[in-house]
């Protein structure tokens, strides 16, 4: 009876502590991480002459983009050196040099640019939500001269989504990344990523691994966008066959010269500025569940009647792309031994596009006929990680540089 009373113990304690007595396996990071960020950028049709795309201003230009990038925790062997070794698919030679930048200084910060530091006038009024009529309850304002940090929350809600943090100047001992200053070439239309990719470098192990269908380019998003009768646009675009979700925004004048309207897709109330840049997955998944990502099967919205009161608003656009993640060696199964990591790899993908309201069906089309040209890639500074978007109306402009003094932004 002792015996079977022991079991009985011992039966209840593995059920009840089990995980907790479970042995955790030891992980050590990698040696090298590779990220490379690949966006089909739809641009704006400015109704300029085919070639005549790369005078218009970078962000309203369309075409195929990447940004690479090598960090590792070991010092190199002499100067920093590292390449990418592309497939013919991509059509850019052999390989691509990944550029360890020169890191200067900041310039010493100008208080008296502070000191002069004013509160804009105007006001921002926000709405949401797809559909030919304002919904109940907006627009919710923001006035740039009554602001405070409970009004602000009020205002810029949104939802927060856990991003890993890329290889980066000081943040990995040695960096290198393309574009560069040696080696800014655009890349051409015709592009694919498909194939085999080995990255090697004196300051990181080799990493090598292979890119298939659905981790290519995007398709580019075509917009159509026109005016109604009763005045709502009507929004519409291609599927895109490896998209994971979509998001919309549009800015433009209010009622008044000063004021600003933003308006986003989204079905619940989300500022969603933030949210038009690459995102994992997981987190558009739950986005979508929450109500703000439009789910993949979309193909048309409409932003309401009434919201905009003078012509030229602009909307912004995104298709989410998944990601190929890929660690070397893979994981053991014996939760004894350490997973030593040697390099990781990440590849995300975007597609964006941009249009004005009420463009009408005829510009879409000259969007979808004329070959888009790629812009020439611009060798970036250190401390420019992305491409930025094009830049808001002054009013929200100021103000948003008016709310980060009294908010983490």
């Amino acid at each position: 009876m002792k015996q079977l009373a022991f079991v009985l113990a011992a039966a209840i304690v593995a059920a009840f502590a089990g995980p907790s007595l479970a042995q955790t396996q030891q992980v050590k990071p990698p040696i090298a991480v590779y990220w490379m960020s690949v966006e089909t950028a739809g641009g704006m049709n400015l109704g300029l002459p085919p070639g005549m795309g790369g005078f218009a201003p970078q962000g309203m230009q369309g075409g195929k983009r990447m940004r690479l990038e090598l960090g590792s925790t070991q010092a190199a062997s002499g100067d920093p050196r590292a390449a990418h070794a592309i497939p013919p698919a991509l059509a850019m030679g052999q390989s691509l040099p990944l550029v360890t930048p020169r890191i200067e200084r900041a310039p010493a910060r100008d208080d008296a640019e502070e000191q002069e530091f004013e509160k804009p006038k105007g006001r921002m009024l926000l709405y949401w939500g797809c559909g030919d009529a304002v919904r109940a309850g907006q627009p919710v304002v923001f006035d740039f001269a009554q602001m405070n940090p409970q009004d602000a929350a009020r205002v810029f809600r949104s939802r927060s989504i856990s991003r890993p943090r890329g290889p980066a100047p000081g943040r990995n001992r040695t960096y290198g990344a393309w574009p560069n200053q040696e080696d800014a070439r655009q890349v051409p239309a015709q592009a694919s990523l498909r194939g085999d990719h080995a990255v090697s470098g004196n300051y990181s192990p080799e990493i090598r691994f292979a890119v298939g269908e659905r981790h290519d380019f995007m398709d580019a998003v075509a917009l159509d966008s026109a005016r109604k009768p009763a005045g709502a646009y009507g929004v519409k675009w291609n599927a895109v066959p490896t998209a994971i979700g979509y998001f919309a925004t549009a800015t433009g004048q209010g009622e008044n010269r000063d004021d600003v309207v933003f308006w986003s897709s989204s079905e619940v109330q989300e500022f969603g500025q933030q949210l038009m840049d690459y995102l994992p997955p997981a987190g558009v998944e739950r986005l979508i569940r929450d109500k703000v990502v439009m789910p993949p099967a979309t193909t048309e919205c409409a932003v309401p009647a009434g919201i905009f009161k003078g012509e030229g608003a602009a909307l912004n656009f995104i298709a989410y792309g998944d990601e190929l993640n890929l660690v070397q060696p893979p994981r053991p199964k014996d939760p004894k031994l350490t997973w030593e990591q040697q390099w990781a790899v990440k590849l995300r993908l975007k597609s964006t596009a941009m249009t004005l309201l009420g463009e009408g069906a005829a510009s879409a089309r000259r969007g979808r006929d004329t070959p888009q040209q790629s812009p020439p890639q611009q060798a970036p500074q250190a401390e420019q990680r992305e491409a930025q978007p094009p830049a808001a109306p002054d009013p929200l402009k100021e103000g948003v540089k008016a709310l980060r003094k009294i908010l983490p932004f």
